[in-house]
């Protein structure tokens, strides 16, 4: 466990706010090779790409096992602390699920607050107490977890912009008091929003970086603390395979130029 604890240790420290750890999701041993040869100081797993790959789709589809099996593949190939995105835990209970992601090598995880069968958001105090009892585990087992808290208001929320903003200020607070050592609002892509949500929740934020939100040196000036990538480095090369095999089946060279 002293190995997991010293990365986990090196892993929140990387959680700066306004100098923000930039996580491009991995979804396999190659892709997470490929991501600490480029010298990222840190592997993250993305759920919706690990599920793609293995022939499931993201939403609690992806057996336990399999999940978790796909993960220790990316641990063992890498230096680097790995965090796994584990959804909403796969209805493990919380020290299980702890003993599952050390089992893995993982020493952070991202734990999301809504229904993945309904899409509907978890009672925040109910989520808090949830994060409360992982946090519980992880500090009785020694691993040290990272604990990133997905907050789901800017997908499956309810009422004005203004409203979903105040709620996923209001749940990453409660996030952060029961132990969570990130809140990740997904979805936030307006830099006012980031900006309140930077400001008001009071610890480190994450930010999925896709089309549309701000460039990682505004992030880093709003104020962001960590910045993942989701399942969008997996898309762009599934769409440029797909590319490549049409220029295949047309008797094309599939090979872009240099």
């Amino acid at each position: 466990m002293s190995e997991l604890r010293e990365q986990a240790v090196s892993l929140r420290a990387l959680h700066v706010p306004g100098d923000p750890v930039v996580l491009p999701n991995a979804w396999d041993a190659a892709s997470a090779r490929a991501v600490e040869a480029a010298g990222f100081p840190a592997v993250a797993t993305g759920s919706a790409a690990v599920a793609a790959v293995l022939g499931y789709e993201d939403g609690h589809d992806t057996p336990a096992d399999e999940m978790f099996a796909a993960v220790a593949r990316i641990s063992r190939v890498v230096t680097v602390p790995v965090t796994a995105d584990v959804e909403r835990g796969y209805g493990l209970k919380p020290a299980e699920l702890v003993e599952r992601l050390a089992a893995a090598g993982a020493v952070g995880c991202n734990l999301e607050d809504s229904d993945p069968a309904t899409g509907a958001l978890i009672d925040a105090a109910e989520q808090a107490d949830f994060l409360a009892a992982v946090r519980a585990a992880a500090d009785e087992a020694g691993t040290g977890l990272v604990i990133n808290a997905r907050a789901d208001t800017f997908i499956h929320g309810e009422g004005t912009p203004d409203e979903r903003l105040a709620e996923a200020i209001d749940r990453g607070r409660r996030y952060l008091a029961a132990g969570a050592d990130c809140v990740y609002p997904i979805l936030a892509g307006d830099p006012e929003v980031i900006g309140a949500l930077a400001r008001e929740i009071g610890g480190p934020i994450n930010v999925l970086m896709r089309p549309g939100v701000p460039s990682v040196r505004d992030l880093a000036a709003l104020g962001v603390a960590r910045i993942s990538f989701g399942p969008g480095i997996h898309r762009a090369t599934q769409t440029l395979t797909a590319h490549m095999l049409d220029a295949i089946a047309r008797g094309d060279d599939p090979f872009p130029s240099a």
